[in-house]
């Protein structure tokens, strides 16, 4: 399987250039730009636009998805490698909009998540990520650059669970056509949310994870339900037969997903802080920050007071945690009481686990309902 990087762009590899998009939706070579402008309905999917200029000039850009209708995006042969996923469409369907990813006919999904949610998006609102697998742009460009080989088929397919049509959903998945090694793993990704967190519990990413692979990358949409800081939960990670106690044991959230000191970067000392009732939260400062591996990012309101909305992300890709049987991965949240004591929150936490491994995998829990998943 090929790989790429600036060190070795020069070199030959032996794979064939895909792609797939509304103007070529098989991906066959030699065959985008087909399309031609259905006069009959004045929008941007039937050529509209292009009705003067004819075939080739940008007669079909995007698609069309109903409400409840599931679009196929791919649906090809192997072997090959999906490089590079580009989409965007109106934030407003970010909850809505489901992405399930299918690796060598298995009849469940490895990769099942609202869809903004995958690319490091949250809240119904649009985050630029500046990190290497995940980049989001201005205005809501998102760019997935993981890469997803297949050995036998792929299948791609993005479902409306709205009660709305999406009139303009836009798309390109870049693909190579190669052979896949045999020590080559599938990607999956899973979703899941809890709002509350019910009181006394550890918020679980992903559990039940059976199989040989990596963990790559946690993302996580986190709103406070309380005031103060909330981020000394450690994150735990239990790999290959561990039960009550993990391997992987963090020391804080802030820390895990590569920040520190509550990610405040201005606040008076701590006794003046705590001195009044509520504590001056007002007077602390927090800076948001995106980078290659880690970002943190205040969406709605201000970090310590209660509604507001974060998104964090920390992908592990020079630090892969490897499992060889099976994994769990679960994050605290906990803050503080006044007499200097830690306080388990009930906070709104979603999140998406990202990580490779061998197939057959083990039937993952259903994805929550639209209602479940709802931002309000």
């Amino acid at each position: 399987m090929s790989t790429f990087d600036l060190a070795n762009l020069y070199l030959r590899h032996d794979a064939e250039s895909r792609s797939l998009s509304a103007e070529n939706p098989t991906g066959e070579k030699g065959k985008g730009a087909l399309a031609l402008p259905d006069l009959s309905i004045k929008k941007a999917s039937s050529g509209w636009p292009a009705r003067e200029l004819g075939q080739g000039w940008k007669v079909r850009p995007c698609i069309d998805i109903a409400p409840g209708a599931t679009a196929t995006l791919m649906d090809h042969e192997g072997p090959g490698v999906i490089r590079h996923i580009w989409i965007t469409f109106n934030v407003k369907w970010s909850r809505s909009l489901v992405l399930r990813v299918y690796w060598d006919g298995q009849a469940e999904p490895s990769i099942a998540c609202p869809l903004a949610d995958f690319f490091c998006n949250a809240w119904d609102a649009r985050q630029q990520i500046n990190a290497l697998p995940i980049n989001v742009n201005s205005a809501g460009g998102m760019n997935s650059f993981l890469p997803m080989p297949f050995r036998k088929h792929a299948r791609i397919t993005v479902t409306n669970e709205g009660p709305d049509a999406l009139d303009a959903f836009f798309y390109t998945i870049n693909y190579t056509l190669e052979p896949v090694p045999e020590r080559a793993l599938y990607l999956h990704a899973h979703w899941r949310r809890s709002n509350p967190l019910p009181e006394g519990e550890e918020y679980v990413i992903v559990e039940g994870v059976r199989g040989d692979g990596h963990y790559v990358g946690t993302f996580m949409a986190w709103q406070q339900n309380t005031p103060g800081w909330w981020g000394e939960g450690e994150i735990k990670m239990y790999l290959d037969g561990d039960r009550d106690f993990p391997t992987i044991c963090g020391t804080g959230t802030e820390d895990y997903f590569g920040g520190a000191w509550c990610f405040v970067t201005k606040a008076p000392p701590l006794e003046e802080i705590m001195a009044t009732t509520p504590p001056q939260f007002d007077r602390c400062e927090t800076t948001d920050y995106s980078a290659p591996f880690f970002g943190f990012q205040q969406v709605r309101g201000r970090n310590l007071f209660v509604g507001c909305r974060m998104t964090l992300y920390r992908f592990h890709v020079s630090d892969p945690v490897y499992f060889k049987r099976d994994l769990k991965v679960t994050m605290q949240a906990l803050g503080w009481k006044s007499d200097f004591r830690y306080a388990q929150l009930k906070d709104d936490l979603a999140s998406v686990a990202y990580w490779y491994q061998t197939l057959p995998h083990a039937p993952l829990p259903a994805l929550q309902p639209l209602e479940a998943r709802a931002v309000r």
